[in-house]
């Protein structure tokens, strides 16, 4: 069959929602997309000018359009999810998780054990998870240990084993941790009574658990029997303790998922928690990279399908930052205010805390993939044409109009370059004038660098506002620079950015990548400015010294700190030391100088 032209196949796609697939010259899968209008959506891909170049290459390798048409945009959501883990497309992100989760077991017994485990056995047994960590499971299966003695022994209790009388209580036993179930000591009925229990404080519901052993005690502390009133208080405080460990928010929240997502270029994160009665029985966060220029929303609604099948959740009810497709039997809530904004907060601040703890770790393990995602997210911040891999920063030092200096410091892929930083002594600006001096010292740094055919910043950030912003412009102009390098001002106060042009100032995040290195070069530059203007002001307070005694210029003054190294050690110096170095006569009128 002849090639039909991408054309013609757009026009024939319908206005319905579906699920469209992209191919290439060798019918290879690309990508897997939803839409709530299939013509509408891919349509859009030929017709846009895609800034994010993979986009752009995915899109030139199509060659043939696939779709299927489904009743609802949730049911294209679900059938996009099932083809990119059939298909695995290359320009699709991939929600793969390796790892084994832990369950606990209800095991299909006369007398059910409960116990960890990582595989799930279709036996009639009861499943409980997957939880995230083997952690959380211990301490749940710790606080059912503390609470009701069940067995855990693996034989085969039978009623006609255990009155053939084949069994002998063990030690648990003996130790209180077992009742005795194989020898009869304890019936199936009563066992399964705490076994029931035990399920709902699994699943996070611990009111009839402490109803039963409230009352019990009573019962007890009434008969006189305050030993084992007390044991059941033990019970019940383990409980309570534990209760109020979990519990986060209103304990009539029930049976919820709570999603949030924080996202960068490169990666997303989205947190997953599972409320019960108020208490959160699981959390989990999925890192996602990103292939395309997907949205948070079409990201966060893959998320939720891939989890909720993970950890086989039954929630009718999801807490969401904002509306997304899903199943049509499920309830959406977008919380504003009270406890379910509380919980939807803590799950975007749990996903927020494992992106740094993995930017910390890939800092270490992988920094080029940390460099790269400064970088990408300082061209989007700053609203760069590209990354600024090599950025130079000025500022201007002078103390009541003395010396006037000012620095350049120069970082390259976001880490400072030492060998590179610049100092200037202003040559043509008379007294404290720093718009003057800015211009001066901009000028002269990028006249050299054009003139030497060395390679320019992609980023010039000035210490100051408006002001100082629209000096360096001015050499830029000069130079025939404008438009060719980035350039911004950073005012002191506010933390204010300003772009050429641009009357109203930028505000980044104080917790901002780009804002935190856009400071390190402001501070780095005003460090380096002010030991060279300390120095220069020494230096010129020395030189004076010796130069007000009669016959001593500075020359003469420059030889003899070179040879002494401090104005304390010419004073100490004899005639025949000092006359070495600057001949008899001078070294006289020195020496009574000092004496």
């Amino acid at each position: 069959m002849p090639q039909v032209p991408i054309e013609v196949q757009l026009s024939t796609l319908p206005q319905s929602p579906g699920v469209y697939q992209f191919y290439d010259v060798d019918d290879k899968i690309l990508y897997v997309g939803k839409a709530k209008n299939l013509k509408k959506r891919v349509s859009s891909y030929f017709t846009k000018n895609h800034e994010y170049g993979k986009t752009r290459v995915l899109v030139k390798k199509i060659k043939r359009i696939k779709h299927i048409v489904v009743p609802t945009e949730s049911d294209a959501l679900l059938l996009e999810n099932n083809l990119i883990k059939k298909y695995r497309p290359r320009y699709n992100v991939l929600l793969k998780d390796d790892k084994s989760y832990p369950w606990i077991c209800i095991k299909n017994e006369r007398f059910p054990r409960i116990f960890p485990t990582r595989k799930l056995i279709k036996d009639g047994s009861e499943y409980f998870g997957p939880y995230t960590s083997m952690k959380t499971v211990r301490a749940l299966l710790d606080l059912i240990k503390g609470v009701y003695p069940l067995r855990t022994c693996n034989y085969d209790l039978s009623r006609e084993k255990i009155e053939a009388g084949k069994y002998k209580v063990c030690l648990e036993y003996h130790l209180g941790n077992c009742n005795g179930p194989c020898e009869d000591f304890q019936s199936a009925e009563e066992y399964h009574e705490q076994i029931e229990d035990i399920r709902k404080i699994i699943k996070g519901d611990f009111k009839s658990s402490l109803n039963y052993f409230r009352s019990q005690m009573k019962a007890l502390a009434a008969e006189m029997k305050f030993e084992e009133a007390q044991q059941i208080k033990d019970k019940i405080e383990i409980l309570e303790n534990y209760q109020v460990r979990s519990t986060i928010v209103n304990p009539k929240i029930n049976n919820v998922d709570v999603f949030s997502i924080i996202s960068d270029e490169s990666h997303a994160y989205i947190n997953f928690l599972q409320l019960s009665h108020g208490s959160i029985v699981r959390s989990h966060t999925l890192e996602i990279k990103k292939k395309l220029d997907e949205t948070d929303a079409d990201l966060l609604a893959l998320a939720v399908i891939e989890i909720r099948q993970r950890f086989n959740s039954l929630s009718r009810e999801l807490y969401l930052p904002f509306e997304i497709p899903v199943e049509a039997h499920l309830k959406i809530t977008v919380p504003k205010l009270g406890d379910k904004k509380k919980i939807l907060e803590l799950s975007e601040r749990n996903a927020k805390f494992y992106r740094q703890e993995r930017f910390k770790q890939i800092r270490i393990i992988d920094p080029d993939r940390h460099t790269n995602r400064i970088m990408a997210q300082m061209k989007t911040d700053l609203r760069l044409s590209q990354e600024p891999r090599h950025i130079e920063c000025f500022d201007n030092s002078n103390i009541q109009g003395s010396n006037p200096v000012a620095a350049c410091v120069v970082f390259k892929n976001g880490k400072p370059s030492k060998k590179e930083y610049r100092h200037f002594n202003i040559k043509t600006v008379e007294g404290p004038d720093d718009f003057a001096s800015m211009e001066e010292v901009v000028f002269r740094r990028y006249k050299r660098l054009l003139a030497e055919d060395e390679p320019l910043p992609q980023l010039i950030v000035i210490d100051g506002g408006k002001g100082q912003l629209s000096s360096a412009l001015k050499s830029l102009d000069i130079l025939g620079l404008r438009g060719k390098i980035a350039i911004v001002g950073i005012a002191k106060r506010l933390e204010e950015i300003y772009f050429p042009e641009d009357p109203i100032p930028l505000y980044l995040d104080k917790k901002s990548e780009s804002l935190k290195i856009i400071q390190q070069l402001r501070n780095e530059a005003h460090r380096f400015g002010i030991t060279f203007h300390r120095n220069k002001r020494s230096k010129a307070a020395i030189n004076s010294k010796l130069e007000s005694i009669e016959g001593i210029g500075e020359k003469t003054a420059e030889e003899l700190l070179k040879r002494f190294k401090s104005v304390k050690r010419i004073k100490e110096a004899s005639i025949e030391n000092l006359t070495e170095t600057v001949g008899l006569s001078r070294a006289k009128k020195i020496y009574e100088a000092f004496h």
